[in-house]
């Protein structure tokens, strides 16, 4: 059975707003509603961002032949995109000060992000993997900024430390995983 892609995308957008209402019925004000919803809609990109990864990797297939992998570039683009909206409004509503060399990076895998869906498929497979180690880069670097203590209100978690960790892990093993797959005639 395959599903749709309209019935993911909706699927992917309901989740995001499960998390605004739950956060927003469980805190005590507008910013802590962001702040959260910021941080638990990126945990939701993060594991789409992996399983898309994951499809990348493993397949034998162009991304323009590839369905599978098309859809989630276009549904992890759109639950980041949400994320964004959150991230932003959080940094307003709480005045957090942006550092402007995080601000640079982050904002480059924002625009590759939105813009994977419509052009990966039509660059070379060096530069598909510069989109996706560049992308796992900086969530690296989020989770690394994280621990040591970077993002005002925000003490290091036990969560941190295994997105981390996986995100290194998944790194290697699906570039290991894209180099076996593609020296198969």
């Amino acid at each position: 059975m395959q599903v749709s892609l309209k019935k993911m995308i909706l699927f992917a957008v309901l989740v995001e707003l499960f998390i605004f209402l739950v956060t927003y019925y469980m805190s005590a004000s507008l910013g802590e509603t962001f702040k959260y919803s910021a941080r638990y809609s990126g945990r939701l990109s993060l594991i789409i961002f992996l399983i898309t990864f994951y499809v990348y990797s493993t397949s034998e297939k162009s991304i323009s032949e590839n369905v599978a992998l098309k859809n989630l570039l276009r549904i992890f683009a759109i639950v980041h995109v949400i994320h964004f909206g959150f991230l932003a409004t959080n940094i307003y509503l709480n005045d957090i000060p942006l550092e402007i060399s995080r601000l640079l990076g982050g904002l480059l895998a924002y625009l590759m992000i939105v813009i994977a869906p419509f052009k990966l498929d039509k660059i070379s497979p060096k530069l598909q993997w510069v989109y996706f180690y560049y992308v796992c880069f900086v969530m690296i670097m989020t989770y690394l900024a994280r621990i040591n203590g970077g993002f005002e209100g925000a003490e290091p978690f036990w969560f941190h430390y295994l997105a981390l960790i996986t995100l290194v892990s998944c790194c290697l093993i699906f570039g290991w995983l894209k180099m076996k797959h593609s020296k198969t005639p």
